[in-house]
């Protein structure tokens, strides 16, 4: 389970990412000159300041009458004194650079380099003079250090020199034989998008606010000697060497500020020393155990690889796309595995970039885009057996919802909390733009709060965690149903709105002009709609919050209903308005279908319907993570061959310098498999991952359902550790085209429910007992099951 390539990298979308959730890697695999571009996952921009706007309550009214009087334009541009400061940005590190004393000429079809999933580790190969030369690099979870492990199959070598550099104002240091690079962050970085005489902003070195960082580089070698000095680590002679990179900022996760306590070179230091006690093989096994106890709990099969196996990565991209079953296997675990080195308990969630990061004006400031991005980053977290990667994201949202309650005072005069389209390191709560500058259709959208606590609920629909739902989640939730109660407002009809209103990054044609802002947009609807349900649901399990959860039903019923519109396809906004792309990206009025559970076949079908119709004439087409949404949208309308067709277009090789020319460019995939928005994007990765699973399982409407919508194209095939909401673990395996069996494991004592196409016989593992008693309703069967215990389901031909 390799990406691999036959030459180094030239682009660093051709580069092979590593991490740990704090440390990221990108490694190039030069021959003479190697490259390992650096991050650190707490090295932003900026500090804690006002992002509120108190003037944003005062203009709020004469907002909600201009768009009910339909004059929208009006509306847009008064929107956009709601605004408050754009949001800071996530840095690069710098690199390690490795200059080779032998020279580029590898001898002819010697060279290689491959990341394998399997082991988190990213190895480079080739012949000089005869002399097999490897470089191992891997990220440490256990032991908090890049590691890159050099030999030579021919004693005494292996020379080199080690350095490292950065983009931000830096100096270098030696200290007890290692090298530091250390500096400040920019006090502030505007976005790439935002034009400015002075973007990237430093303050004084001793007065500055910005967040202190020190990377610590430390080397050991066998034979040969060792030089130290401030232009790099000098190894001559040697057969093997080791080097070992610490980094570290001032940031302080508690009280998200740059803290004086927090001091950087100790805290790497104290990471260098203890690395450096141990065994190279010890640190690499530790690893090992470590990457595989979370990558070996998935395995998926969909048939034989037609690519043949030593072929370079993104040869198989372009020649094989999709039909190779492999190469869709492969883009899966790549998935988990992205996760996996980019969100870690301790760490920060994962960005629009991950981790991996090389511009000091990354696209989009490689933020929290709260509007889809930040969201889809964890949509693969339950489902694919990597419950506790979700954790960054979820004390991240804690984080929010603190911050946000200050927000949705100053900003709207409302009680809970509120976050909009942007956040950062510091947990920007209001709306980002400028005061101005931004355009109200991305700047203006308060419901980042609402659709973030649908992670909250779902931790618990897959764990059953009443604790984590009763003292995390339930308050948060809460809190943002209180800012709805709060923001509603009633129609001529009597009904419950919102306004303004905006479907993200879309707008509407009314009156011969494009607009952003209008009322009750069904994204909105939506997402207020699903908070109501599970946090009256919540307060039943906690028997808790009688009279609220009584209001929150009376407001939902209240809500204006979602419509039905023109070619019966379900309408974007409140108005049938014709929109301003047909084939646009987002397709945030499907949020009730997927990652929501709103609109379903059961509960809604006219609805579920037309939703299925607006997916349709959204089309195939669009960015790496519009493609990856609708791989699920697909899955959860049960149509295998339509997800797999996204899927295929997902797998369409973008090259770099293709992209440099049209940056308009469709979506797919880089060399690497990073997803191309383009630019790259991590979103649509985790995206595919998560597609690819709600193909194969579904349990969102309280029941599982094994291969909803497999393709065509799998007709035999299996896949193990997926895990269903209710806490259970499940196995399946099919073939012709047809569910063979399946392993369902418990985590609590329950019924459990499967939907029942066919006849099905259920045994639990091991047992000598008769067969389990089915009782099937509706198609379902239902079945008792013990904690701890797996029950095997059986197709009876």
């Amino acid at each position: 389970m390799n990406i691999q390539f036959s030459t180094p990298a030239v682009y660093w979308t051709e580069a092979l990412p590593a991490g740990n959730g704090n440390l990221g890697a990108m490694v190039f695999g030069g021959i003479e000159k190697e490259r390992i571009a650096l991050n650190e996952d707490t090295l932003w921009s900026g500090y804690p300041r006002e992002w509120n706007n108190p003037g944003a309550k005062e203009v709020l009214p004469e907002i909600r009458s201009l768009i009910a009087e339909g004059r929208y334009e009006e509306a847009d541009q008064l929107c956009r004194k709601m605004l408050g400061p754009y949001t800071q940005s996530y840095l690069p590190l710098g690199d390690l650079n490795i200059t080779m004393e032998h020279g580029q000429s590898a001898e002819r079809g010697s060279y290689s380099r491959k990341l394998e999933l399997s082991s988190g580790m990213v190895s480079t190969q080739y012949t000089i003079g005869g002399v097999r030369y490897t470089r191992e690099v891997f990220v440490s979870y256990p032991d908090q250090v890049i590691a890159v492990r050099m030999t030579a199959s021919r004693e005494g070598t292996l020379s080199f020199r080690a350095r490292l550099d950065s983009p931000l104002r830096h100096k270098f240091r030696l200290e007890q034989g290692h090298l530091t690079i250390y500096g400040h962050a920019p006090e502030h970085v505007d976005p790439n998008y935002y034009a400015s005489a002075e973007p990237i902003r430093y303050g004084e070195p001793q007065t500055s606010r910005g967040l202190r960082f020190q990377g610590r580089l430390a080397a050991s070698h066998t034979g040969g000697s060792l030089h130290a000095g401030a232009e790099g680590l000098h190894i001559t002679g040697a057969t093997s060497a080791t080097l070992y990179f610490s980094a570290a900022t001032s940031f302080d996760p508690l009280l998200r500020v740059s803290s004086p306590d927090r001091i950087p070179e100790e805290v790497t230091a104290r990471i260098i020393e203890a690395v450096s006690s141990k065994e190279y093989a010890a640190v690499r096994e530790a690893h090992l155990q470590d990457h595989r106890s979370l990558f070996d709990r998935v395995k998926l099969h969909l048939g034989t690889s037609k690519a043949p196996a030593d072929l370079p990565t993104d040869q198989r991209i372009a020649e094989y796309g999709s039909s190779d079953p492999g190469l869709v296997e492969l883009l899966f675990h790549y998935g988990r595995y992205l996760l996996i080195a980019s969100s870690r308990p301790g760490t920060q969630p994962a960005n629009l970039q991950g981790i991996w990061n090389q511009e000091t004006r990354a696209p989009w400031s490689s933020n929290y885009t709260l509007n889809i991005n930040a969201e889809m980053n964890y949509w693969p977290a339950e489902v694919c057996n990597l419950a506790e990667l979700h954790e960054p994201f979820i004390g991240y949202i804690g984080s929010l919802a603190v911050n946000g309650r200050k927000t949705a005072e100053v900003n709207y005069g409302a009680r809970g909390w509120v976050a909009h389209h942007n956040s950062d390191l510091w947990a920007q709560t209001g709306p980002a733009g400028a005061y101005g500058d931004g355009d109200p259709i991305w700047a203006f959208w308060p419901m980042g709060a609402v659709w973030l606590t649908q992670h909250l609920w779902e931790h618990y629909l897959f764990s059953g965690d009443e604790v984590f739902l009763r003292e995390t989640a339930y308050p948060v939730m809460k809190d943002a149903a209180l800012f709805c109660l709060d923001w509603l407002i009633k129609n001529e009809d009597g009904e419950w709105i919102t306004a303004p209103s905006t479907s993200p990054e879309h707008k509407f044609n009314a009156g011969g002009g494009l607009h952003a802002v209008t009322a009750a947009a069904a994204m909105d609807l939506s997402l207020i709609a699903e908070l109501f349900d599970n946090c009256m649901e919540s307060a039943k399990l906690l028997q808790t919050d009688e009279e609220f959860a009584s209001l929150l039903g009376s407001t939902k019923e209240r809500l204006q209903p979602l419509r039905i519109g023109r070619q019966g396809r379900l309408q974007e906004w409140s108005e049938d308005y014709p929109e301003q792309d047909v084939h646009h990206r987002h397709v945030s009025h499907l949020i009730g279908v997927y990652p929501g559970r709103l609109i379903s076949e059961k509960s809604a079908p006219e609805l579920f319907q037309a939703a299925r119709t607006a997916l349709e004439i959204r089309g195939d087409g669009g960015t790496g993570w519009s493609l990856g949404w609708k791989i699920s949208l697909w899955a959860r309308f049960k149509d295998g061959n339509r997800a797999e067709r996204l899927i295929s277009n997902l797998l369409t090789l973008v090259r770099e310098n293709e992209t440099a020319r049209n940056r308009a460019a469709e979506g797919g995939v880089y060399a690497n498999l990073f997803d191309a928005h383009p630019p790259f994007q991590i979103d649509g990765n985790f995206a595919a991952t998560s597609g690819i699973a709600e193909m194969l399982l579904q349990s969102h409407q309280g029941f599982m359902e094994l291969l909803p919508a497999l393709p065509d194209s799998w007709p035999e095939g299996y896949v193990a550790g997926l895990r269903a909401r209710g806490g259970y673990e499940v196995d399946i395996d099919w073939s012709n085209g047809s569910l063979s069996g399946a392993v369902i494991r418990a985590s609590r004592t329950q019924t459990c429910k499967v939907l029942a196409g066919r006849k099905i016989q259920i045994r639990e593992a091991g047992a000598q007992a008769e067969n389990h008693t089915v009782t099937v309703s509706d198609g379902i069967a239902e079945f008792p099951v013990e904690a701890g215990k797996s029950y095997t389901l059986t197709v009876i031909k």
